[in-house]
């Protein structure tokens, strides 16, 4: 039901190339051609197991953001999700849900702010001092935020 609902609304947009994959050989394709994709639609447990796939590719969970976008409505997370074996351990990374709320403000039409928040990130990110385990690091979540905050140009 879902695939053919797609392709009747594909069908009404016909400059917007659209394809289906089954799972299987979508995971396949994003390992070996990520560039063919830019907006993906699946049902929940196919999204699980490619953004997933996609954290993998970039490096794990902490650094995978997201958005839910509806007619009227959004919402942005982390894909991790809760991350309930590190609760309360101050081990998060926090990109992933800088960046997702990164995503919200640029949603918000706040796009200076969005992307001052991403130069900061991405400025501590390439100059690798500051790591949290999950990088390979030794570095608390609130160290790493810290070193972010710092990177801010107001």
């Amino acid at each position: 039901m879902f695939l053919s609902i797609f392709k009747e609304i594909a069908k009404q947009y016909p400059t917007i190339q659209s394809e289906d994959y089954i799972v299987d050989n979508a995971c396949m394709q994003m390992v070996m051609h990520p560039e063919k994709f830019d907006v993906m639609v699946m049902p929940n447990l196919y999204g699980d197991i490619l953004s997933d796939l996609a954290s993998g590719l970039i490096g794990g969970l902490g650094f995978l953001p997201s958005a839910n976008l509806g007619e009227k409505m959004a919402m942005f997370e982390a894909v991790h999700g809760s991350a309930p074996d590190i609760a309360n351990q101050n081990l998060a990374n926090p990109t992933a849900l800088l960046l997702s709320a990164c995503m919200m403000l640029d949603y918000l039409q706040e796009e200076k702010t969005a992307t001052c928040i991403r130069t900061a990130l991405f400025t501590v990110l390439e100059e690798g001092k500051i790591r949290t385990q999950d990088c390979g690091g030794q570095a608390k979540t609130d160290e790493f935020a810290d070193e972010i905050i710092s990177k801010i140009i107001i």
